[in-house]
């Protein structure tokens, strides 16, 4: 892939790898980091995509690596620290964000990818990397704990 295809297919992508990074870190600026992280790890790698048909998944697969490298380093922090995370600012009224923040990784991811990003069952698969079968288990275990949640705050 040449330098100009991959900035073309990065610029088309962006708002959408934006939207997953907020979901995932909670934060307007580590999502904004976090994309311009994975774009540039994107661009030193991009020689090594063997099929230019799933740049979408494989440049949103570096960037949930970035952000869960950012989620580990936090928690270290947090732990080091003790200092509780502030950074969540954006969406405090809502509880469905707030609800999607308490899943587990696993499952939250899945519903990220699925629902809020708007990735297909097999992009969401080749996206974490794991079989069609486990995406459906975990969107299904995902949707129900949000349910349960919910309804409960009702």
């Amino acid at each position: 892939m040449s330098e100009q295809e991959f900035v073309r297919h990065s610029e088309e992508l962006k708002t959408r790898l934006y939207r997953t990074a907020l979901l995932y870190l909670g934060s307007e600026t580590a999502a904004v980091d976090a994309v311009d992280e994975a774009v540039y790890k994107g661009f030193l790698a991009r020689k090594k995509l063997r099929q230019p048909e799933f740049f979408a998944t494989w440049l949103t697969r570096i960037l949930i690596n970035v952000c869960n490298t950012e989620l580990r380093r936090r928690k270290r922090e947090t732990a080091t620290d003790a200092l509780p995370e502030t950074t969540v600012e954006e969406f405090d009224a809502l509880p469905l964000k707030e609800a999607v923040e308490r899943l587990p990784l696993e499952v939250r991811a899945v519903i990220v990818l699925r629902y809020f990003t708007g990735l297909t069952l097999a992009e969401t698969a080749a996206a974490l990397d794991v079989p069609p079968g486990t995406v459906s288990t975990r969107q299904r275990k995902g949707l129900a704990l949000l349910r349960l949640e919910l309804e409960d705050d009702l």
